[in-house]
């Protein structure tokens, strides 16, 4: 991470507090020599001011943008300005919370030559001379500048860190919730289509008939309209029970119960032959033995391959095999030739054998479908039954 990129913005109070640390370092420098400049020399205190003022300006200003340049004038200006001692001081503190050893060591080399010169050349005649206890202090105050700096440069990368790492951890969150919603959205999908898709399409097979057929008589007519009318309801019924989900369930993963299973194929079975189909049907699997969620994907798989086949073939005979036990799992196989008979079609829904696959590949099982040489439909499931 780049310096520029953990770099806090400073509000009106931190530049008000760095700028009185700034003249308070700069007084108690400039204290042991104010009154010989201000009444031996008066233009050294105004050049002094100046010069520390001009320092200042520079420091607030550009210490960030031009961290190496900044601190070197402010260096070099210290040699003529005592008062140029608070800027230099903020500006080597601001370069070393770059934590960039090849831009601290040469001004930390340079703060120290300026400092023991300036102390030279502007030293007041009642001043005590220069000591090496003097330059052990310049020493010790140039070392905890840059410790100081170091320090709040490893805080604030190190905070720059927390918060890309919360903006990543938000980020990723928002997209998890995200794939659920679409997960969830999908599933309810699913399940809308698999309990409505077969009571839509019998309506619409009947409602076809009443609008095609003007050789039907009166009572067939009323019969007709009443299995509409029942269809209906149960698809407004089961319509409701897949919508509790959302009501009740937010995110369950399974739907509201109660919810068909195996024990359930006959009657669905003879559902669709009151509606017209012809089905033959080969049913061997222990609907006890068998568990829940297990027994309602198969419900639902014979559900889509039932209604596939009224829809595409209205007039066909259709075979159905259901066979399974533990450990061996469930082999589902229905087959219905290809209709010769158009009738009304429902709308295409794009959720039927794409559909079936998904919740068969959820389930951990195969599906195929495919047609044979004497233009059978084929559509195979095969699921595991765990022991």
């Amino acid at each position: 991470m780049r310096p520029v990129d953990y770099q806090p913005t400073l509000n009106w109070w931190g530049h008000t507090w760095r700028v009185v640390v700034v003249l308070a370092v700069s007084a108690v420098a400039w204290a042991p020599r104010v009154a010989y400049q201000w009444t031996e020399h008066r233009w050294w205190f105004a050049f002094d001011l100046a010069i520390g003022l001009v320092a200042l300006g520079l420091v607030m200003r550009y210490r960030r943008t031009h961290p190496v340049l900044v601190t070197t004038v402010t260096n070099i200006m210290t040699l003529v300005s005592t008062t140029a001692g608070g800027p230099s001081a903020l500006a080597l503190v601001s370069l070393s919370t770059r934590r960039r050893w090849k831009e601290i060591a040469p001004q930390a080399v340079l703060t120290m030559l300026c400092a023991i010169v300036g102390e030279y050349l502007m030293r007041a005649p009642d001043e005590a001379p220069l000591t090496y206890v003097d330059v052990a202090f310049f020493g010790v105050v140039v070392a905890l500048a840059i410790a100081w700096g170091m320090y709040l440069g490893s805080r604030r990368e190190l905070l720059a860190n927390w918060q890309a790492r919360a903006l990543l951890t938000e980020a990723e969150q928002a997209a998890r919730v995200r794939e659920a919603q679409g997960a969830e959205r999908a599933r309810i999908a699913r399940e809308m289509h698999d309990v409505l898709a077969h009571r839509i399409s019998a309506v619409t097979m009947h409602a076809g008939a009443l609008a095609f057929r003007d050789d039907l008589s009166t009572d067939e007519v009323r019969q007709t309209a009443q299995t509409i009318q029942e269809t209906s309801h149960q698809a407004l019924t089961e319509l409701r029970q897949v919508l509790g989900v959302l009501r009740d369930g937010p995110g369950d993963a399974d739907p509201e119960r109660p919810q068909a299973g195996v024990a359930d194929l006959p009657e669905l079975v003879e559902e669709n032959r009151r509606a017209g189909m012809r089905i033959d049907v080969h049913c061997d699997v222990d609907a006890e033995a068998m568990p829940a969620s297990l027994g309602r994907t198969v419900y639902r798989c014979v559900q889509e391959a039932l209604t596939n086949a009224r829809k595409h073939a209205p007039a066909s005979r259709v075979r159905l095999s259901v066979v399974g036990s533990p450990g061996r799992g469930v082999d589902i196989r229905v087959e219905n030739p290809l209709s010769l008979v158009s009738a009304p079609s429902a709308p295409e829904s794009g959720f039927g054998l794409v559909g079936l696959a998904e919740r068969v590949a959820l389930h951990g099982g195969r599906q195929e479908h495919r047609m044979s040489g004497d233009d059978v439909f084929v559509l195979t499931v095969w699921l595991p039954w765990q022991t």
